[in-house]
């Protein structure tokens, strides 16, 4: 029988998604599973966005230009002008969800054995990514002690390597929700200029940043432009997570045309979500404040709850809606599945994504796991519940 890829073998499995046939029994045997493992909201999804798809008078479902319709990148144009970001619409590629645009970062700035450096724990799929494009990360640890801040300056410097091409950052980040300081994002600037470096900008997350802190995007970073590659999509911020549209955005013509060759080799994005997108882009100015608001509440309930539990402790994360929390355990991930198999409480139990899958280096985030705020505060205090009686039996 034939043998699949050594690229397939390598390709490692979501940390997100892997404990999900655990689930699945569980629900089967009739016990509620309360989903914090993974970053799919609750929030409605804007009705003028899905009436935008529901009204729409197109008669043949065609072809988009590779970049994306026109007029929707045009939409996107003004959307960025709002966070001091000036762009064309030839600045902006519209992906099939952000993870196309980080897939097209990747290709398009490295060649096979290239490396990018990365402030580790991070999006676990970023692991994916540069399995496809056969690229090398270098992690650099970041710790839950100090609540996951941009590790020194130190650490960077000495992994960059004549191989090294990029650094690349989740900010306000996944899965730690940790907020980068306009100082951190200046220390990055200067080490890309210093080193002739990318830096790749996931911000997925932008306006969900609390406490009156704001958020800095990598192009607003002056003298780095064409360093920059801006990786967006509408999954998060509009809890559109199945329209699959993002954004591949720089200033840079050459990583612009050749981002725009591995467009055109996938033909175009999809309709139906760059019109949902484009309506998107006109919500009232207060849709933001009131979801910002109802994450702030969910993320203040699930903190404080975390650590009251006894031997449990979660830093309070600046932005997103990522918590990462350690736990009195020694396997997270035994720990996890656990919870699913054999444990439930009100015939009730909780899911968790454990957060080794979220390290390259092993062994690191052994006793660590993340949770997303994406449930009502009061689906999050039956979690917690369940979270504490479990935790009590499980150290017996």
């Amino acid at each position: 029988m034939p043998s699949i890829s050594h690229r397939g073998e390598q390709m490692p499995p979501s940390p997100i998604r892997k404990l999900v046939p655990y689930a699945e029994q569980a629900k089967q045997k009739g016990i509620k599973v309360y989903h914090l493992n993974i970053g799919q909201p609750d929030i409605v999804t804007p009705k003028a966005v899905l009436d935008a798809v529901r009204n729409m008078k197109m008669t043949v479902l065609e072809y988009s230009h590779s970049a994306g319709f026109e007029s929707y990148r045009k939409k996107l144009c003004e959307y960025y002008k709002r966070f001091d970001i000036e762009l064309t619409p030839n600045e902006v590629i519209v992906t099939t969800g952000g993870s196309e645009a980080i897939l097209f970062a990747m290709m398009a700035c490295l060649d096979p054995g290239d490396e990018i450096i990365i402030p580790e724990p991070f999006y676990a799929n970023y692991n994916g990514f540069a399995v496809a494009s056969q690229v090398t990360i270098k992690p650099i640890s970041s710790h839950i002690e100090d609540g996951f801040s941009l590790p020194p300056i130190e650490d960077f410097e000495k992994n960059i390597t004549d191989r090294t091409k990029a650094i690349m950052i989740c900010n306000p980040n996944n899965p730690t929700g940790y907020l980068y300081s306009a100082e951190e994002m200046n220390v990055l600037k200067e080490l890309c200029l210093k080193h002739n470096l990318f830096l790749f900008s996931d911000e997925a997350y932008r306006e969900f940043c609390y406490d009156g802190h704001q958020h800095i995007s990598a192009m607003n970073l002056e003298g780095l432009e064409n360093n920059v590659i801006l990786m967006d999509t509408i999954s998060k911020r509009y809890s559109a997570c199945g329209g699959r549209i993002g954004a591949f955005i720089t200033k840079n013509k050459a990583v612009y045309d050749a981002a725009m060759k591995f467009a055109q080799a996938r033909l175009s994005p999809p309709s139906f979500a760059q019109i949902a997108g484009e309506a998107a882009v006109d919500l009232p100015a207060d849709y933001f404040e009131e979801v910002k608001a109802e994450y702030l509440k969910r993320r203040n309930v699930l903190v404080e709850r975390l650590n009251k539990i006894p031997g449990v402790f979660c830093p309070n994360p600046g932005g997103a809606f990522y918590a990462m929390a350690k736990l009195p355990v020694e396997s997270a991930e035994d720990f996890c599945k656990w919870l699913l198999e054999s444990f439930s409480y009100n015939n009730q139990t909780v899911m968790m994504a454990p957060a080794s899958g979220f390290y390259a280096t092993p062994g690191l985030g052994k006793n660590e796991v993340r949770f997303a705020y994406v449930l009502n505060t009061d689906d999050i205090n039956h979690a917690m519940d369940c979270l504490e009686k479990a935790l009590e039996e499980y150290n017996k």
